[in-house]
């Protein structure tokens, strides 16, 4: 196998369905597919699988470069894979790999360390390499962040366990956007589109794939609005994987649409500043022409009036931010500067600020944001006490 290709000559492959929707595989250089990968990829989730072709094409390639079947992978070949990506392990793993990129980060060597699970755990359920799936069958005690997370958590006795997963970082001081961002940037960008959008990020918290991929019918940006769901001005995110752009939300809450009328999906609050920039780029940007639905459309160009892309949103912002001097604006740091704020401002209360952010689990919150100002009067009168010396 190893013989008739060179490094990087797999591939993935996006393949558009019928209905709109798309799935990924990994082919050979001549165009055929890749039948162990494609097999696995069929078995995960829209989403999951674009995600997991991408990290599972590089580690194919690593095994024809290193003449290794699958038949013949060990666990320590994995761990020597962990390590080539840029996950920290005992011993040598070999000769670089991906020269010229960057190493995964812990985010990625997690999602990485997954698919290789779940991808040999397959291969081993239809009988290849059945030890090496032994070997990443593992269980370990639920810890209490476990139990609160799940559904009877508190009768689980075993949790999966990866023995590829990098040990987690704890977050403590996420990467916020820069200070006075949000006023800086809407006194430089060029459009009412853009001013919706640097506004949305700041005082919604919105992952840019839920931005990008909201419609219009989406949006019930008035009080009392015909859903019964929030009596406030608000957005209904829901998850779309058909959208034409290729943004979806994160989230996958049940949505649906009852009477012409979106219900369910992740409701996030709409500030008043939401709202003014809402029409005010509405009433003078866009297009009457577009048919689509879409909130964001792209402005100029031979693509006029077509859905905007999550990339072009971070172009906009990574353009904005050098004319501001402002460095590197990422779309997350305004996630980030919001959850912060919220929680501050709730009194530390990570139930309202896991809502109002749309997190799975309050622990995630209380892991990356919840963290002791030590300028705060609050903590110097808790040491002062500790220390024996009153009030």
């Amino acid at each position: 196998m190893s013989g008739r290709l060179v490094i990087g000559d797999l591939r993935v492959q996006v393949l558009e369905r019928g209905d709109g929707t798309r799935a990924y595989t990994i082919v050979w250089p001549e165009g055929s597919v890749h039948a162990e990968a494609d097999r696995f990829l069929r078995t995960r989730e829209p989403g999951t699988d674009r995600t997991y072709a991408y990290l599972l094409v590089d580690h194919l390639r690593w095994l024809e470069r290193e003449c290794l079947p699958l038949a013949s992978v060990s666990l320590a070949d994995l761990q020597r894979y962990m390590g080539a990506v840029g996950a920290k392990v005992d011993g040598p793993f070999g000769l670089p790999w991906r020269e010229g990129k960057k190493p995964y980060g812990q985010a990625t060597l997690s999602l990485a360390a997954a698919c290789l699970k779940g991808f040999y755990l397959h291969q081993a359920a239809l009988g290849v390499n059945e030890e090496v799936g032994r070997q990443l069958d593992r269980t370990r005690l639920p810890s209490r962040a476990d139990r609160n997370r799940a559904l009877l958590g508190h009768v689980k006795t075993t949790m999966p366990s990866n023995p590829l997963a990098p040990k987690q970082v704890r977050r403590r001081h996420p990467k916020m956007a820069p200070e006075g961002a949000k006023e800086t940037l809407l006194a430089t960008v060029r459009s009412a589109r853009d001013r919706m959008v640097v506004t949305w990020l700041a005082d919604g918290g919105f992952r840019i794939g839920e931005l990008c991929g909201l419609h219009m019918v989406d949006l019930h940006l008035r009080d009392d609005a015909g859903c019964g769901q929030c009596r406030s001005p608000h957005v209904h995110v829901c998850h779309r994987p058909a959208n034409p752009n290729r943004a979806a939300a994160k989230t996958k809450p049940e949505w649906d649409v009852e009477d012409g009328t979106v219900v369910g999906g992740l409701i996030k609050r709409a500030s008043p500043a939401m709202i003014h920039t809402y029409f005010e780029y509405m009433t003078t940007e866009y297009p009457r022409q577009a048919g689509h639905g879409m909130l964001l459309v792209q402005l100029h160009g031979e693509r006029c009036g077509q859905p905007w892309t999550t990339d072009a949103a971070r172009r906009m912002l990574r353009r904005a931010g050098d004319r501001a001097e402002l460095g590197r604006v990422k779309p997350h740091g305004f996630r980030h500067s919001f959850a912060t704020a919220v929680l501050d401002a709730s009194g530390g209360d990570l139930v309202v600020t896991r809502e109002a952010g749309g997190w799975a689990s309050a622990s995630t919150v209380d892991e990356i944001y919840a963290h002791a100002d030590v300028h705060d009067p609050d903590f110097a009168r808790a040491l002062r006490k500790a220390w024996g010396e009153g009030e």
